[in-house]
């Protein structure tokens, strides 16, 4: 697969420990998107940080928390972005979706 130009940048916020159907979320959201052939899914592990709780979720090492904040990003065309929101959607019980316009300008090995 070939990208580049405009395209479109998905990144949803998530907690470490949110499950979909018994397994971790991240996980789930990441088979989805390759079952619907997007070009590609990165799932970035946060060091600490907040949501609209307002309680501090930390990867100290006095702290043991299992609840660490979670982003999985991926950058397709807009079409199939659109489509990828469709599915994701329902999925999540909570969480941040943001939708960005991305200019590609390097894609793959060539």
């Amino acid at each position: 697969m070939h990208l580049e130009g405009k395209c479109k940048l998905l990144k949803i916020y998530i907690s470490e420990d949110s499950k979909y159907k018994g397994h971790a979320l991240y996980h789930a959201i990441v088979l989805k998107l390759r079952e619907l052939g997007l070009a590609g899914a990165t799932v970035v592990r946060g060091i600490e940080g907040f949501g609209h709780e307002k309680r501090l979720h930390t990867a100290r090492i006095f702290d043991a928390s299992l609840s660490l904040p979670v982003v999985v990003e991926v950058v397709d065309l807009p079409e199939k972005i659109e489509n990828a929101i469709k599915e994701i959607k329902p999925m999540l019980n909570e969480g941040l979706m943001i939708l960005a316009d991305v200019e590609v300008v390097k894609y793959g090995k060539n």
